[in-house]
């Protein structure tokens, strides 16, 4: 394992506390909920005031290109806020995985992506793995035509960047998202809608020939700061449920009192503890290209994903009957953790890829 240092710094302590701050003040539960009645009103306006105000959109693009030039540990702690908030931002879609795309490349988008003047989204399904089938469209003339199903980001994007099959590859090309033909899918979780895109000979700019090295990359860096979501998702579901659990009353004494309620939220801190050890941990590799890469994002997604699903089914259950309710916030956690369990891979799809890396025999 390397020697990475996994503590926060001052710096992400204080970006930190910018972000909580937005989002307690334009982030309110009741407005998250609203998505699941079509009203999206608040997607645009906190996605400029995290994007362009506190300037996150450009954290992972060098300064000389109009970016702020951070690493994969800041864009972690964004994550972390956005899952404590179920943020319904595509800061993950755009400013993670279309920017990580097109982190070798020269031209004006990744500055207008740096700056927030542009959002991107990759164009393929969000259940793809980093080492799963790409889907592609075909390509003729410069134009492209094909349909990706269950993309995320697409409903905020301006501009889709678009696998494409070639004679030599696989090549990248950017489309504007205004020339796609999009159908909104109804998702489990609208906080993060999915989207199917069609494209019927639609002009395209090519902006990698040989692009299928960069794709890999940024579905990568997207699975490995996931798991920083998710542990925010999970810190919440912890910190809210222990928090009622000290308020509620049954049988004249405090629920949290019970021995069995303790034994479960001990249980949770513990798997916390070990989730923001692993999300750290891929974080930190990311930031640094390390060579352990590939092996610390396989097991933040095996480990974390799987977390995140427990810690909201358990808030839900030990919040008794509100926790059942449409109007206290814990189901949009329990539908994000629900979804993000397949975002990028499923957990056993990084543990058989986590397999392999380490060179464990296939069971037979």
């Amino acid at each position: 394992m390397s020697d990475l240092d996994l503590l926060y710094t001052d710096i992400e302590d204080a970006l930190r506390s910018s972000i909580r701050d937005l989002l307690a003040d334009r982030c309110a539960p009741d407005s998250v909920t609203a998505l699941y009645d079509g009203d999206r009103s608040i997607v645009d306006g906190l996605w400029k005031a995290l994007a362009v105000d506190i300037g996150v959109a450009g954290l992972l693009v060098p300064e000389d290109r109009g970016g702020l030039g951070a690493s994969a540990r800041e864009a972690a702690v964004v994550l972390e806020e956005l899952g404590r908030a179920v943020a319904p931002l595509p800061f993950l879609t755009s400013a993670v995985v279309a920017t990580t795309a097109l982190a070798d490349t020269d031209g004006e988008l990744i500055g207008q992506l740096a700056t927030g003047e542009r959002t991107a989204a990759l164009l393929v399904p969000l259940s793809t793995a980093p080492n799963g089938v790409l889907p592609t469209v075909s390509v003729l003339g410069g134009k492209l035509s094909g349909t990706v199903t269950s993309v995320a980001g697409v409903l905020e994007a301006d501009t889709l960047l678009v696998p494409a099959a070639t004679a030599d590859g696989m090549a990248l090309y950017s489309v504007p998202a205004a020339d796609a033909l999009l159908a909104q899918v109804v998702s489990l979780d609208m906080t993060r809608q999915l989207a199917d895109v069609t494209l019927d000979d639609t002009a395209a700019t090519l902006l990698i020939e040989d692009a299928e090295p960069a794709i890999r990359r940024a579905l990568q860096a997207g699975a490995a700061l996931l798991a920083s979501e998710q542990v925010g998702l999970g810190r919440w579901c912890l910190d809210t449920t222990l928090g009622y659990l000290k308020q509620r009353r049954q049988f004249g004494r405090v629920v949290g009192g019970f021995q069995a309620l303790k034994h479960r939220l001990a249980d949770l801190a513990t798997s916390l503890d070990c989730a923001t050890a692993a999300a750290r941990y891929a974080a930190a590799t990311l930031a640094a290209d390390d060579p352990d890469c590939d092996i610390a994002a396989a097991i933040a997604q095996a480990y974390c994903s799987d977390f995140a699903v427990t810690a909201a089914e358990e808030a839900v259950q030990l919040h008794g009957g509100i926790g059942m309710t449409w109007e206290y916030p814990v189901h949009l956690y329990l539908k994000r953790a629900k979804a993000d369990q397949i975002t990028f891979g499923t957990s056993g799809s990084h543990r058989a890829q986590l397999a392999q890396l380490v060179n464990l025999p296939t069971p037979g």
